[in-house]
């Protein structure tokens, strides 16, 4: 089997030091378009150091490392064919607010395997660390097709009812033409996102966002909208990826407020409302 789920679970985690500062905030900001307009009180929180907090998403490229898709696939028990991998859905826990600068250590492993029929999931957990205690926790789900039948657990339902009644608020973020440009420079590399001749080889007649982007422009929508920008009011994050969107397109995001948490949609305008980010919640205080 490609996949060894035993023995993908029993692995000794990884870990290893990463660090960040100011600057890398600053560009993880510009990515996800924070600064329109580029002198407005509530966008100098994301663009001005002596301002500056940390949105939550922050998390899944703190310190350049990948979210788990990747470092997932060379774990012991695990050997597949990356072309059958999807990054399928991400889950950000946040344990106190992310400093402006840090150090911790990022420690990884496989933490559960599960069986979905005709694909398998992998979820590579990353606890992070400071000397003051647990940061965050990511949880990457890593979709693998062709993998699946093994008969291991199928694993816990993440799809949700629709929310009732319409949205608390509606939203559209436009996505600029060199939007993946600037953000895989915060560490996702992958030439999708910018190679045209790429792009075609995986399906696509031209560069795809990367999914993290979508997300992060997801909840900065919802911290700007729902909770006064205040970045410090998120205390998890989790959306399946349902779809992708092209840079030059809009995001549309609808959020539906709910006892201690908002449930959001998002879709592509352009393309009749096309799903893009499901069963996505954002848990507050």
């Amino acid at each position: 089997m490609p996949i060894d789920a035993a023995k993908a679970v029993a692995a000794e985690p990884r870990s290893a030091e990463i660090s960040w500062d100011h600057k890398d905030v600053l560009l993880y900001h510009l990515g996800l378009g924070a600064g329109i307009p580029a002198t407005g009180p509530d966008e100098l929180r994301y663009t001005l150091e002596s301002r500056l907090h940390v949105l939550p998403s922050f998390a899944t490229v703190a310190g350049a490392g990948s979210p788990g898709v990747i470092g997932g696939l060379s774990m012991p028990g695990v050997d597949v064919d990356l072309a059958r991998v999807l990054h399928g859905g991400q889950t950000v826990e946040l344990h106190r607010p992310i400093p402006v600068t840090g150090t911790a250590t990022a420690t990884s492993r496989i933490a559960a395997v599960y069986d979905k029929g005709k694909a398998a999931i992998l979820v590579m957990r990353t606890e992070v660390t400071d000397t003051e205690g647990p940061l965050w926790t990511n949880d990457a789900q890593i979709f693998v097709r062709g993998e699946g039948g093994f008969g291991g657990d199928r694993g816990p339902s993440t799809r949700l009812e629709p929310p009732a009644g319409e949205p608390t608020a509606v939203v559209e973020r436009p996505i600029r033409e060199d939007q993946a440009l600037l953000y895989r420079l915060s560490g996702d590399w992958n030439p999708l996102h910018a190679d045209p001749e790429f792009a075609k080889l995986a399906g696509f007649d031209r560069p795809i966002l990367h999914g993290l982007c979508t997300y992060g422009m997801t909840l900065k929508a919802v911290v700007d909208a729902r909770l006064a920008g205040d970045v410090a009011r998120v205390r998890s994050y989790r959306t399946r990826f349902a779809g992708v969107v092209f840079p030059g397109e809009r995001l549309r995001i609808r959020m539906w407020q709910q006892d201690g948490q908002v449930q959001v949609s998002v879709t592509a305008v352009e393309r009749d409302d096309a799903p893009v980010l499901a069963d996505t919640v954002v848990a507050h205080s």
